[in-house]
């Protein structure tokens, strides 16, 4: 049905009288210009045209009334902001009247926050006219860009009178912060947002603030804000007076302004105070946003203040009773508390014991039997531990705690598993230069010195004959539950060749041994059973030679002539040239070369005899 034969429905149920028929008629027509989606909006603005033509006068001019209507509906143009109700909302979108021939539709998203519409039938909304004809039949209608016409009307007004706005930060962009007025996207420059440089712009992030346009270019959309001004002029007669009732020590009242990362700024009406994160809680506290929020209102204790540099040093947990005062009270040693690991060093993890109050469990005290390398191999920031308060120092606000001592101690019951020429059997852990650390049991480790290691081969270090988690067999010489020691001797579980040896040989005697290895004074024989002598490159062959090699050869087997033996030094003196004869032995006179274990020819021995010189001056 047409415009024209909706109008002259109207105009013959006017002249009818019949209102029941005007709105039968006024349905049709909405039905057909707003579709079906639209059909209860439109039944309810033919109810409302039916109670006007009701209260209408009865001698009415037809002629005037369309001629009314007609004019009516030239004065809407597209572009135009007009007022409107919400008549329905349908799939299609929220219906509104707004004196045109028929309803318009407006996109239902922009009336939606978070997922829910938030208009209802009847609400009263301005509009902007789109598009007044389309091909659905009915003209489309935005309420989006009516309030951005509008806000660009209240931002020049703002700007022309230098009235302050409201915006909302949006995020923080190069050089400043976007601020949301209505829908139009404002710059706030970095140097405008506060009258002290912010250097965390991000905690302004979705928060309400006031400010004045100081540029704006409608054409171009641009538009810059300044915060800092308006806060300048509100502080402007409150400063003298903060300034004057300031002092220290005082308690006094203030707004967080900012917040960076080693504290807040606070306004305390006209001047800011740094209020340091050292100085808001009595525990530990990262990151000034865990305690804090801007907005926020507090009371704090004036620490310092500097009158001439108008600088004033807050603190918040003074305000709060300190826990250290009486923590030897709370805490004696030997006490057992669970507490939740706060963070975790090299050296060890703090705990926290109550808010305020932190001890360190050094990575020492935490296992009996692991091989801690690094704390954070046993806990993690966040765990629930049992600990032992070791020591408590109040002045230096330390506590020492254990992990190990709620454990049991395999060292307290060591006697019972353990006793002294026990052999027992482990793991080599680790070689030092003084000998090896054998591990036989989680947290019980024994030493076996360099010496106990072999009875006739002098090991210097023992890597020569143990590596690094090697399985041996030792037998246990001391026990030392005090002091957790024990030591081992691996030489206990074999013969001792050195002895054995010792008994059944003399100097002078013929032996029969095996080149080893060389040095370069001389060869290292070996006996037989772990057992070595020396023979001195002089006593090597009757010739004179300059290294050993030149004389014999690895694994050469030969005889040889035993020159002395050292019980004390556990060193056998050995020669070969005196071997092939026989020669005098002298036992008491003896001569030891630079390598302190070669023995001097049977030659100089005997004019060693006859020599003037004593033998303390041959000795070297």
């Amino acid at each position: 049905m047409s415009t024209e034969e909706t109008i002259t429905n109207q105009g013959e149920a006017e002249q009818n009288d019949s209102p029941q028929t005007v709105s039968t008629e006024t349905r049709t027509t909405q039905s057909s210009v707003t579709g079906p989606g639209a059909e209860g909006s439109a039944t309810a603005v033919a109810s409302q045209r039916e109670d006007e033509e009701e209260t209408r006068p009865a001698g009415e001019d037809f002629g005037q009334l369309l001629d009314q209507f007609e004019q009516e509906q030239s004065t809407l143009q597209e572009g135009e902001v007009v007022r409107g109700t919400v008549v329905g909302i349908t799939e299609r979108g929220v219906v509104i009247d707004f004196g045109y021939k028929s309803e318009g539709i407006v996109n239902p998203n922009e009336f939606m926050e978070d997922g829910k519409i938030t208009v209802k039938r009847g609400d009263e909304v301005d509009v902007l006219v789109k598009h007044m004809e389309t091909g659905e039949g009915y003209p489309v209608l935005s309420r989006a860009d009516a309030v951005r016409l509008r806000a660009w009307d209240d931002l020049e007004k703002a700007y022309n009178e230098g009235t302050v706005i409201k915006g909302r930060v949006i995020e923080r962009i190069k050089g400043g912060l976007r601020i949301d007025v209505d829908g139009i996207a404002a710059f706030l420059p970095g140097s405008q947002v506060d009258v002290r440089p912010i250097r965390n712009l991000d905690s302004l992030r979705d928060k309400q603030i006031e400010a004045k346009v100081i540029k704006l270019n409608r054409k171009r959309s641009n538009v810059v804000l300044s915060r800092k001004a308006v806060l300048e002029e509100r502080d402007a007669g409150r400063k003298d007076q903060t300034l004057n009732q300031i002092e220290e020590e005082i308690i006094v009242e203030g707004q967080i302004k900012n917040l960076t990362d080693y504290g807040a700024f606070v306004d305390l009406g006209g001047i800011d105070g740094l209020l340091h994160v050292t100085d808001m809680s009595w525990g530990r506290l990262q990151n000034p946003a865990e305690l804090f929020k801007v907005g926020d209102t507090v009371q704090v204790k004036v620490l310092k203040f500097d009158r001439e540099r108008e600088r004033v040093s807050l603190g918040y947990k003074q305000l709060l009773p300190d826990p250290w005062e009486t923590i030897e009270e709370r805490f004696p040693p030997a006490t057992r508390i669970t507490g939740k690991i706060a963070s975790v060093a090299d050296y060890g993890a703090f705990v926290e014991l109550e808010p305020g109050v932190e001890g360190l469990v050094h990575v020492s005290e935490m296992s009996w039997s692991k091989r801690i390398k690094h704390p954070s191999k046993i806990v993690s920031p966040g765990d629930t531990v049992e600990v032992e308060v070791l020591s408590v120092d109040p002045r230096a606000r330390r506590v020492s705690l254990g992990m190990k001592q709620v454990q049991e101690n395999p060292w307290k019951t060591i006697g019972e598993r353990y006793h002294v020429g026990d052999r027992v059997h482990g793991r080599v852990r680790n070689l030092t230069d003084f000998g090896a650390f054998i591990e036989i049991e989680d947290g019980v480790d024994g030493l076996v010195h360099v010496s106990d290691i072999s009875w006739s081969r002098r090991v210097k270090h023992p890597g020569e004959v143990l590596k690094k988690g090697q399985q041996v067999d030792a037998v246990i010489t001391t026990i030392d539950p005090e002091n957790r020691r024990m030591s081992l001797s691996i030489k206990e579980l074999e013969p001792n060749a050195w002895n054995d040896f010792v008994a059944a040989h003399k100097p002078g005697d013929i032996v029969k041994g095996k080149i080893a290895r060389f040095a370069g004074f001389g060869a290292f024989v070996e006996l037989g059973d772990n057992l070595e002598g020396l023979c001195h490159i002089s006593e090597l062959s009757d010739e004179r030679v300059s290294k050993p090699e030149d004389a014999v050869q690895l694994g050469q087997e030969m005889e040889f002539r035993i020159l002395r033996i050292d019980a004390e030094n556990k060193k056998i003196g050995l020669s070969a040239r005196a071997a092939a004869r026989e020669e005098p032995i002298v036992e008491q006179k003896t001569y030891t070369s630079e390598a302190g274990g070669g023995m001097a020819s049977l030659a100089e021995l005997a004019d060693f005899g006859t020599s003037s010189r004593t033998p303390e001056d041959e000795q070297t």
